[in-house]
């Protein structure tokens, strides 16, 4: 791990804080050695009015939350899944029985009541060195069900019928995007680009899914059929976009844009900002100011039932 020096960034209504710490490649981010020294700082953004308030400043490393309807967050933190209450502000551990090797790669069912969550199984026969699989369990806590056979797995995207689950995957030495059932079975394998293919999250109609691509030789946002035809790229700028989110009501999509070239890594501890495109138009703005974050920022849903606003982490690390 490399160590940066520490920033400090002052700007209108919060202060963003730098951080100083890099985590490895994106599939085996939750090995990483994350510093102890450091800050969390989950936050909400209102995209309409661009208020950006820090619901809660804790001294550890939280990353990647999703937004339940009963006012709270799901997010991750060395291996465990915890709850963020939106009114109290207090942190509870969710029981994820012998599931407690949980990465940044996890969300909540369409129909509220079930929590998909990326584990390094290591119990897994295959000589990979790193073994994510896809588990569900009930939203409140309890044993998960293992859904896919095969790891490297990483989840992101789920249908709005609940049925079927979109990830990607490492078969064969190549970074792709498949779907299995919510059952288990046969996956799917959906593209086949060299270069990775990452973060699928579906349309709320299910028509689409968006995802991010190094295909051309520079990670940008695209999106293609449910079933993988017609891709479709969205985004053609100098910055590394990640992870688009779309929103509830459709109308849009969030994602995060390195403001360098990562090529096909998404590290943790970089100059990042968070920015909004408009599904109909295509029209893209900035929504926060460049602040340091990247992995664990918004890997996964993190939209409000009302698509007003988006849930998202930054750090300092000292």
């Amino acid at each position: 791990m490399k160590n940066f020096p520490q920033v400090r960034i002052t700007l209108p209504r919060f202060s963003w804080l730098g951080l100083a710490a890099v985590c490895m490649l994106w599939s085996f981010s939750s090995v990483a050695q994350i510093k102890k020294d450091t800050t969390s700082y989950i936050q909400t953004l209102d995209i309409k009015t661009g208020k950006i308030d820090t619901i809660l400043s804790i001294n550890t490393h939280f990353e990647a939350p999703n937004w339940h309807p009963d006012n709270y967050l799901v997010l991750n933190s060395k291996g465990k899944i915890y709850t963020l209450n939106l009114a109290s502000k207090k942190v509870a551990e969710l029981n994820t029985g012998s599931v407690t090797q949980c990465n940044n790669d996890h969300g909540i069912s369409p129909d509220k009541k079930w929590l998909v969550v990326s584990h390094n199984d290591k119990s897994d026969p295959s000589t990979k060195s790193y073994k994510s699989a896809l588990y569900i369990l009930p939203i409140t806590g309890g044993e998960p069900k293992r859904i896919t056979p095969e790891v490297p797995s990483f989840w992101h995207g789920w249908t709005p019928d609940g049925k079927t689950l979109a990830y990607c995957a490492e078969r064969n030495g190549n970074f792709d995007i498949y779907t299995i059932g919510i059952d288990g079975g046969t996956e799917k394998r959906l593209t086949s680009s060299e270069g990775l293919d990452d973060g699928p999250d579906y349309s709320p109609d299910g028509k689409y899914i968006y995802f991010n691509s190094y295909r051309t030789g520079h990670m940008q946002i695209w999106r293609m059929l449910a079933d993988g035809s017609k891709p479709e790229q969205l985004t053609f700028d100098e910055n590394s976009n990640w992870f688009a989110h779309p929103s509830p009501d459709n109308n849009w999509i969030v994602y995060i844009a390195y403001m360098s070239d990562e090529k096909q890594a998404h590290l943790f501890g970089k100059n990042v900002k968070l920015r909004l495109m408009n599904t109909k138009t295509k029209a893209v703005k900035d929504i926060t100011p460049v602040f340091y974050g990247g992995q664990g920022t918004i890997n996964v849903p993190s939209w409000s039932p009302d698509s007003r606003k988006i849930a998202f982490v930054s750090y300092l690390v000292k």
